[in-house]
């Protein structure tokens, strides 16, 4: 029978709501499609109805999130989905070179570099049952012993707890009750979106769940049931945008309070809103509009009540968004990695938690850690946790508040053999920990050769598919040398004016850009304040332009020849309107190679303390390398480890770049005899170990590379292509490196021929907006 069909105000529902009343679906329904005025009053609802729960909870004021590593344990699943990314077939994991399942190992080197950055949760994903569909996966688990995947879950939770400390997540799919209670000793919450009530979406052929098996949404409403009889922390939610109907969000709704309401079980629900993903069924289908999106969270908030804890994905939404969804009621951002990629939703980066919490100190709230299980179920151990999880969470957990501790965390066990001295033992302890390694180990890798260089490679890309993700990345940019500014106006074509410069940057956003690089000495003949006015005239001309502008050398020239200290010069260059500043300008770190190679270039101690003052002064940047000349492999290592020291300390490097020297086919070689292609893809793995968990891109430079090698290096741990380096329509000469422009559809054919996806990104990583990302097409 369905819901009445007489019209229903919100604010009478809003009041008995309040009043402790049972809302009806037909109730529930007026919520979500709330608009105008009544949206209005039901965000400001759920707004004071969050503040009372968070009162309640003894954390007034706090929002909160877990601190996580993201482990896609298998991507092959027997569901198909047809708005998912995560899963691959056998034949897919072949090309990409990828396991069925990722072995203890390679777990464990992920989850130990987690560690060291402060994470608390090991986040399980994985595709539901593989082996009821794919033979592959039934042959892997009967090799490795064990009989089902849910039984290789346990095994890895377990060996995770019991080595690092860190507390596993489960979020394995559809789970039959006896394997609940099986798991509920080796984690302390668990999880799975129910996503849906909608059946139509689940029976109806071309529909998202048509194909699906666990997607039935009886099947996964007795899931969430067998949860609370088992008395486990549960995170269940909503999937918004994927075809429901508003009636459908309703009926979701009020499922979960039914099921909370039986059991108490519920830590969470997430409403999470569809982001369509290129090469599924659902690429052409519009992402959840924003405003049906909060109203969702707002009823949501209203129907759970004050103490239910709201949870968004913060990746999922634009920054700007946060207001409103915080004004929906929300009160937790969910898990947020400082070291793996959402492999769900590849293309929406985390935020950083530093930018998190200054959001969310914007917004009137202080961001604070938690862990995977909430603290009101942490409060009870007795009731909620199985006595193996009491120790292992009491370690983690503040005995008052049941939120994270903020002590450091200690990793139970370092991990690797401290014996091992093959270049493979020595990789697999780079990956595990890239601290563990001494300059002279790291001097064995950066000169394998062979079977040992192929053994790098490997273990490198490993690294990079289990934290970055396997999107390949690209900006789209043009370059504008700055060595070519004339005031009077230009006499060659690589000259250019302010009227050009303009001209420049606004044609590089018709063309689609979302980046202008600007870099170069301005000549001696020229005002300093130059800099500044390029600046100014490009942004005049295209405001929403990111200006990635100046190199050390230049902001030192800009500071030496106006009179200005090094924190003015940036301070000038912020009003101007610069974004962020390239980290180029340097060879090595090494004053005996500038005086070989470079002595015109910024002494070394001044392009540490200039680019240290720009990521002091919220200037990220790029860092680099230029191989392959005169330098030793020993000062190739001490300058890596230079960019990890002042990486620790400011956190401002988006990627790092090898750059060859002169080229692909030049330069020369550290080891006699190594063809140049192995030199790069030695240069390349070793960059991916050595700033795992610290610079996380590792950029390719296809221009110096070629495509081809490029290709090569991409399977070595590289993730990025940098950028496309248009030409433009005005004075291309202007820029370094013009007559090398990468299209897009080009750069999208290295990553099919790789299996890997193509992700258009912004200087900073992060997602273009959709008008850019159209104004390329």
């Amino acid at each position: 029978m369905g819901p009445e069909t007489a019209p229903v105000l919100v604010a009478h529902v809003i009041d008995r709501a309040r009043a402790g009343a049972r809302l009806s679906v037909n109730e529930v329904l007026a919520l979500v499609t709330a608009d105008g005025a009544d949206r209005d009053l039901l965000f400001a609802a759920a707004s004071a109805l969050r503040d009372e729960g968070l009162a309640l909870a003894g954390r007034p004021g706090v929002i909160t999130y877990s601190r996580k590593v993201f482990v896609p344990l298998t991507t092959l699943c027997r569901d198909r989905c047809h708005y998912c990314i995560f899963v691959d077939t056998p034949g897919q994991l072949l090309k990409k070179n990828k396991p069925a399942y990722m072995s203890p190992e390679q777990v464990l080197q992920v989850v130990r570099q987690g560690a060291a950055l402060g994470c608390k949760e090991v986040l399980l994903t994985l595709g539901d049952r593989p082996e009821d569909r794919w033979p592959e996966a039934r042959a892997w688990l009967d090799q490795h012993g064990y009989a089902s995947t849910l039984d290789y879950v346990a095994a890895i939770a377990r060996l995770v707890t019991a080595e690092t400390g860190l507390l596993a997540h489960l979020n394995p799919g559809v789970m039959h009750a006896h394997e609940l209670e099986q798991l509920r000793p080796v984690a302390p919450s668990m999880g799975m979106m129910l996503e849906t009530t909608s059946r139509a979406l689940f029976e109806t052929p071309g529909q998202p769940h048509f194909g699906s098996p666990d997607k039935d949404p009886a099947l996964r409403l007795r899931v969430i049931e067998d949860a609370g009889a088992a008395r486990i922390p549960f995170t269940t939610g909503i999937l918004v945008g994927i075809g429901e109907t508003p009636l459908d969000r309703a009926e979701s709704l009020n499922a979960l309070r039914d099921a909370e309401e039986r059991h108490g079980h519920i830590q969470e629900v997430i409403v999470q809103n569809f982001r369509a993903k290129p090469r599924t069924a659902m690429q052409d289908a519009p992402d959840a509009d924003l405003l049906e999106y909060a109203t969702v969270v707002a009823a949501a908030r209203i129907v759970m009540g004050a103490r239910m804890r709201i949870q968004v994905p913060p990746n999922l939404s634009d920054p700007t968004e946060f207001a409103l969804l915080v004004g929906a009621g929300i009160d937790d951002w969910g898990g947020v990695s400082p070291l793996t990629a959402d492999h769900v939703n590849p293309e929406r980066p985390w935020p950083h938690v530093d930018d998190l919490a200054a959001a969310t100190a914007s917004l009137g709230y202080e961001l604070r850690e938690r862990l995977t299980a909430h603290p009101e179920y942490l409060a009870d151990p007795g009731t909620w946790l199985d006595p193996a999880m009491h120790a292992p969470v009491a370690a983690l957990s503040d005995p008052v508040t049941h939120l994270a501790r903020t002590a450091p965390h200690v990793q139970r066990n370092a991990g690797g053999d401290a014996r091992a001295s093959t270049v493979r033992g020595l990789a697999e302890r780079a990956a595990a920990d890239p601290l563990a390694l001494d300059d002279a180990e790291w001097l064995r890798l950066l000169e394998a050769t062979g079977t040992a260089l192929d053994d790098l490679a490997h273990i490198a890309d490993d690294v990079r598919r289990y934290t970055v993700g396997e999107a390949i990345t690209i900006a789209v940019n043009r370059n504008l040398t700055s060595t070519g500014f004339r005031a009077a106006g230009a006499q060659t074509p690589d000259q250019f004016d302010l009227a050009d410069a303009a001209a420049i940057a606004a044609d590089a956003w018709d063309l689609g850009a979302t980046e202008l690089c600007i870099q170069g000495l301005i000549a001696r003949q020229e005002a300093p304040e130059a800099y500044l006015d390029i600046v100014r005239a490009a942004r005049a001309a295209a405001s929403d332009i990111h200006l990635h502008a100046y190199r050390p050398q230049d902001v030192h020239d800009l500071a030496t020849r106006s009179g200005l200290t090094l924190d003015e010069a940036f301070a000038a260059m912020r009003d101007a309107g610069v974004d962020t500043v390239p980290g180029t300008g340097v060879k090595v770190l090494s004053e005996r190679i500038r005086g070989l190679i470079a002595p015109g270039d910024l002494e070394i101690d001044r392009w540490i303390e200039t680019i240290t003052a720009a990521h002091r002064a919220g200037f990220r940047s790029t860092s680099v390398l230029f191989y392959g000349h005169v330098e030793t492999a020993a000062e190739r290592i001490a300058h890596l480890g230079t960019l990890r020291r002042i990486q620790s300390e400011t956190r401002g490097f988006t990627e790092f770049v090898p750059i060859p020297l002169p080229g692909s086919a030049g330069g020369i070689g550290l080891v006699e005899g190594r063809s140049s292609l192995d030199e790069h893809r030695a240069m390349a793995a070793v960059s991916r170990l050595f700033f795992s968990g610290s610079i996380p891109h590792i950029q390719i430079p296809w221009t110096r590379h070629g495509l081809e090698t490029s290709a090569v290096l991409l399977q070595a741990g590289g993730d990025d292509l940098g950028g496309t380096l248009l030409d433009g329509r005005v004075r291309p000469e202007a820029g370094i490196e013009s007559g090398n422009e990468l299209a897009l559809p080009d750069a999208a054919r290295i990553a099919r021929r790789l299996f890997r996806p193509l992700r258009q990104r912004t200087t900073v990583y992060g997602e273009p907006s959709d008008e850019r990302k159209a104004a390329m097409r």
